[in-house]
């Protein structure tokens, strides 16, 4: 991520704060909509995981900016999925679903540029979860 798309999403999230609960929850809906088949992985109040998500992506989002500070964070939060039995393709429907709630939220502070550093923030994000939930199945088979 260059320093400007760094920027970009830090400065575009900061507008979705103040609307956090309902982005939280657009962006489930969409998940679910786009995938109903990954409601199942949700046993608890989904409130509780819109308020998980809002909350890590502060942390990471925040931490963009120093990347070192939030990769073991990632990593972890990687691992955690994979025991979820989240796949590769969640994440890509999580991405849909984050990009069209951002649109929706943003309106027309979602620029073609906003886009492009939100595709590559999630996508720097994801890259780091996936690789961290393949060594965590690896171990798990290993044992």
């Amino acid at each position: 991520m260059t320093p400007t798309q760094v920027l970009a999403v830090q400065r575009t999230f900061a507008l979705v704060m103040p609307i956090k609960e309902q982005a939280a929850a657009m962006v489930y809906a969409r998940v679910f909509e786009t995938d109903p088949g990954l409601k199942a992985m949700f046993r608890g109040d989904i409130k509780d995981q819109e308020k998980k998500l809002m909350s890590a992506l502060a942390i990471v989002i925040t931490g963009l900016a120093r990347p070192e500070s939030i990769i073991s964070a990632v990593e972890e939060l990687g691992a955690k999925h994979a025991d979820y039995g989240v796949r590769d393709r969640d994440y890509d429907t999580v991405a849909g679903a984050l990009l069209w709630t951002l649109e929706m939220g943003l309106g027309s502070e979602f620029t073609p540029e906003v886009k492009d550093a939100w595709v590559a923030a999630y996508t720097y994000l994801a890259s780091i979860m996936k690789r961290a939930a393949r060594t965590a199945n690896s171990h798990a088979r290993a044992i």
